[in-house]
């Protein structure tokens, strides 16, 4: 960079300013933002695979494989930043954060591992379940007294990076208490980075799905809490959104102009403002919204034998078998309950249902329990956070199927929970369209709309396919093993095209 300066200055000095300020300066730039690395890479591990591993190191025994991964990716790191740069590879996140210890075990693994050599290391927390999101604050205080981490203030320029799940939120408390309590915790961390004198940068962990905090995300931007953007948005993308945001040129174009727009507006007083009294006005009904979408919600999850049914009325099973995904699509050997569930084939597995209930359950009860027809209405037009959660619903019920669904809750034999499923359904979509105004989903919406309407016969099609080989799979004994196999064939392929045809399905 400084060379690249000091012949920019030279072309300057010597009157050849349009080629100093023309493609010289493009250089600059591309090298102010990507260095000699292009993409900076980042690790990411579960907190619960730190403590184990820092206890055999600190025992000085035989280390466990998993211990021993952890230490090699750590001098990889280490590798990275000294070829390219420290800039190149210096974030780890921690997930499921629930103490500043998850923290500061980091920092001792990279000693360890390092064995006396530097390392700079970002750690990021990241906050994922609705109980850690609640404590996040108290967390970044403790974090706040670890010398690493202050030391590491100190070099930065006082930057601290702070990530939130989405996934693990939706699931753990429904779409609808999941939205509350992420926007609740950005207000709060971002008091706390004022406080602290801290230049605070939000990572959303958002997915493709709506449950998993998908949608537009140049709205989402503009529904942050006030203050939470500051000129500074980092989120996710999944690898199913990259094609459709980035495979053409100028959807890529348009795409980051409208989250960079975004991200500028939200950063504005008079936006903030909005945010502000809207949340100030609304907060009453907010707590309404959530108290009766969560109930509703843990009657479904939380009722006897939810895990098992849930195993049979989607094709959970079989999503492990396809050729995709990072994790396995369950904790465990087998199913028991909804914490043995993965967050990514949750969401994947109910939109193969076409219930798509991670979108929207829950969020029917809540807004007959706020009951005001004429306030939810005012609320969907000055309230930023409840207009997005609104319109990510509709979306979510257009792709369901009410014929199709039944269809799928029927392979379950508990009509208790399948009428829970269906009577949420009616519910949610009646005060949907009441509040929108609309005779039908996505009738304000005509390209979307339109979109959904010509995929979906042949997405249904597909899903009858895929019920009668679910069918088949669960319910016939007398098959021979090459049988079996041709029908779970079957299956997979249409998972596969439902897959395409509903697009954001986690």
């Amino acid at each position: 960079m400084r060379e690249l300066q000091v012949l920019q200055a030279s072309l300057v000095s010597a009157g050849a300013v349009r080629q100093a300020y023309g493609e010289l300066q493009q250089l600059i730039w591309q090298t102010q933002s990507f260095g000699f690395h292009l993409a900076e890479l980042e690790i990411r591990q579960h907190s619960s695979v730190h403590a184990p591993a820092l206890e055999e190191v600190l025992a000085g025994g035989e280390l466990s494989e998993q211990t021993e991964e952890v230490l090699a990716t750590l001098r990889v790191v280490g590798q990275i930043q000294q070829r390219f740069g420290p800039t190149a590879c210096r974030r780890y996140v921690v997930s499921f954060t629930r103490t500043a210890a998850d923290l500061a075990a980091v920092y001792e693994l990279a000693d360890a591992a390092m064995d006396g050599r530097p390392i700079d290391l970002d750690v990021v927390p990241l906050f994922e379940t609705g109980e850690d999101l609640l404590n996040s604050v108290d967390v970044l205080d403790q974090a706040l007294q670890l010398t690493r981490v202050r030391h590491r203030l100190t070099a930065n320029d006082r930057r601290f990076e702070v990530m939130l799940g989405y996934s693990d939120s939706a699931k753990d408390v429904g779409p609808v208490s999941a939205t509350l309590a992420l926007y609740d915790a950005q207000a709060r961390i971002t008091a706390w980075a004022q406080r602290n004198n801290v230049r605070l940068t939000l990572f959303h962990g958002r997915g493709g799905a709506l449950g998993r905090g998908g949608g537009p995300a140049n709205r989402a931007v503009l529904a942050q809490a006030p203050g939470s953007v500051g000129g500074r948005f980092k989120l996710t993308e999944q690898g199913e959104a990259i094609p459709a945001r980035y495979g053409n040129t100028a959807i890529a174009h348009r795409h980051i102009e409208q989250v960079a727009a975004a991200t500028l507006l939200a950063s504005t007083p008079a936006v903030e403002e909005r945010a502000a009294k809207a949340a100030e006005q609304f907060a009453d009904v907010a707590t309404v919204l959530d108290d009766a979408a969560r109930a509703a919600y843990h009657g479904l999850v939380r009722a006897d034998g939810f895990a098992e049914w849930f195993g049979r009325v989607t094709p959970l099973e079989e999503l492990g078998q396809l050729p995709i995904g990072s994790r396995p699509a369950r904790r465990g050997v087998s199913v028991s309950s909804q914490d043995d569930l993965r967050e990514i084939p949750w969401v994947f597995a109910w939109s193969q249902a076409r219930i798509n209930a991670p979108g929207w359950y829950g969020l029917g009860s809540a807004l007959e329990a706020v009951g005001d027809l004429a306030v939810l209405q005012d609320a969907n037009r000055e309230w930023p956070l409840f207009q997005v959660m609104l319109e990510n619903a509709e979306m979510s019920l257009a792709k369901t199927d009410g014929r199709i669904l039944g269809r799928y809750l029927e392979l379950g034999d508990r009509p208790d929970l399948a009428s829970l499923v269906l009577e949420q359904h009616a519910l949610t979509k009646e005060w949907v369209l009441r509040v929108l105004g609309q005779s039908r989903l996505l009738e304000g919406r005509r390209v979307l709309g339109r979109a959904v309407e010509l995929r979906n016969p042949y997405v249904d099609a597909l899903s009858y396919l895929q019920l009668r080989a679910l069918r088949t799979l669960r319910t016939d004994e007398a098959l021979d093993d090459a049988q079996v196999e041709r029908t779970r064939r079957l299956l997979l392929l249409t998972v596969s095209g439902v897959a395409a045809g509903l697009q954001n399905t986690g």
